[in-house]
């Protein structure tokens, strides 16, 4: 571990000096790789699916594992986006002359060599690595056992382009020891590593936050909440949930509980659960809602479930008081939503509710690099330190100072 993480070290100030049009035009070049190399994608993706068959992986898995020659086109996409992003290195922050005429500038740099830990989405293993690519940062990725083949394969192609431009591969590394203790190794080894970001389930996070000496970004959870005000539009409404649960159910930015006003609940809920059941969405709701509709008593437990299934659970609160409190009491600090035409009640919202992103009519499923115009994501962050909410490639710097003078002593 510590060879490679030596080697990877030093190819940091390799790319941490290519300039903005360079580190483009490879990407460029990844791009069409990618898309040349979609048989050889697809055959590897292959051998994974058949794994997730063998291992009996729930179908919210298996389509986050999932690459087809859509998909490929997908990442392709993300490349040349996140290629044609200005340049995040190098730009100035901020600059001032102090009261000794010393011209201060506030300067973003790169982080460094920075580690991923993802599960399932073998498209991360291109996403971070462009990423990290275009912010001058090495990436250490480590994917799910999943998708093993996938990774490789993505890796592989990417790492061939670098070489073909006279690069390192290492510049965009895999983990060679991708067992947990590979990754218990990774994380504590701060003298070559300069942050982590573990994207993945609850039991990953805690074992990283618990274990790292290197510095954590999270991407926790995704315990997402729609609430339904009191003056919600029922059609938008309606539209804005479903889609929130059903368009990709397990994903982060889901929703997992919705949270319905008891003033508007006995005429909106009906509508609302005609509309899951032609999803085929499993209601767990509340006894008030059970009164209501048809559906399964929710215990405790679903209040703090990220089920990443087609299962959601269903409250009717006394209004927005009761609306905030349960997000305080539940939530993950992700992504929250309220549907509503109340000015009032959408300013106190946004202000009140603590999340990296907080919706008004609109769905959680928008929390997304790419949906954002970042290009792509490395997680989303529900730190509030150094990052938060989707992190692009401004997130993958942090700054120095330059100082210039002319002879001023002290």
């Amino acid at each position: 571990m510590e060879s490679f993480l030596s080697k990877v070290k030093e190819c940091s100030a390799v790319v941490a000096t290519l300039d903005g049009a360079s580190k483009s035009r490879i990407l460029r070049k990844m791009a069409e790789a990618l898309e040349k190399g979609s048989e050889r994608i697809e055959a590897a993706n292959a051998l994974d699916m058949a794994a997730a068959d063998e291992n009996g992986l729930s179908a919210a898995l298996k389509d986050r594992l999932l690459l087809d020659g859509g998909r490929i086109a997908g990442m392709a996409r993300s490349l040349r986006e996140i290629a044609a992003l200005r340049e995040p290195v190098g730009r100035v922050l901020e600059g001032w002359r102090n009261d000794a005429d010393l011209r201060i500038e506030k300067v973003s740099v790169p982080i460094g060599v920075i580690g991923v830990i993802y599960e399932s989405r073998p498209n991360v293993t291109a996403d971070v690595g462009a990423l990290c690519f275009k912010s001058g940062n090495v990436a250490i990725l480590k994917g799910g056992k999943e998708a093993a083949h996938s990774n490789a394969a993505i890796a592989e192609i990417l790492q061939e382009v670098l070489d073909r431009n006279g690069l390192p591969k290492a510049i965009i590394s895999l983990l060679p020891d991708g067992s947990r203790e590979g990754v218990a190794a990774l994380i504590r080894q701060d003298r070559y590593v300069d942050l982590i970001v573990p994207r993945g389930g609850e039991a990953l996070i805690r074992f990283v936050s618990e274990h790292a000496t290197v510095p954590v970004v999270k991407h926790d959870k995704g315990l997402c909440h729609t609430y339904l005000h009191e003056k919600a539009d029922f059609e938008m409404a309606t539209k804005i949930v479903v889609n929130a649960k059903c368009d990709r159910p397990g994903v982060c930015n889901a929703m997992e509980t919705l949270l319905v006003d008891r003033a508007i609940a006995r005429e909106i809920l009906p509508k609302i659960h005609e509309a899951f059941r032609a999803e085929g969405t499993e209601i767990r709701a509340d006894e008030e809602a059970c009164g209501i509709i048809e559906a399964a008593l929710a215990g405790d437990e679903d209040w703090d479930t990220e089920y990443l299934a087609n299962i959601l659970a269903v409250k009717v609160v006394k209004g927005i008081d009761e609306a905030i409190e349960h997000i305080r009491r539940h939530g993950s600090g992700h992504s929250e939503a309220i549907v509503t035409e109340d000015y009032s009640a959408t300013e106190r919202f946004l202000d009140e509710v603590d999340a990296a992103c907080v919706y008004v009519n609109a769905s959680t499923r928008f929390t997304d690099g790419g949906a954002f115009g970042f290009g792509a994501e490395v997680g989303i962050s529900t730190n509030k330190l150094h990052a938060r909410g989707p992190m692009g490639i401004d997130e993958l710097t942090t700054y120095k100072y330059k100082i210039y003078g002319k002879g001023q002593i002290r």
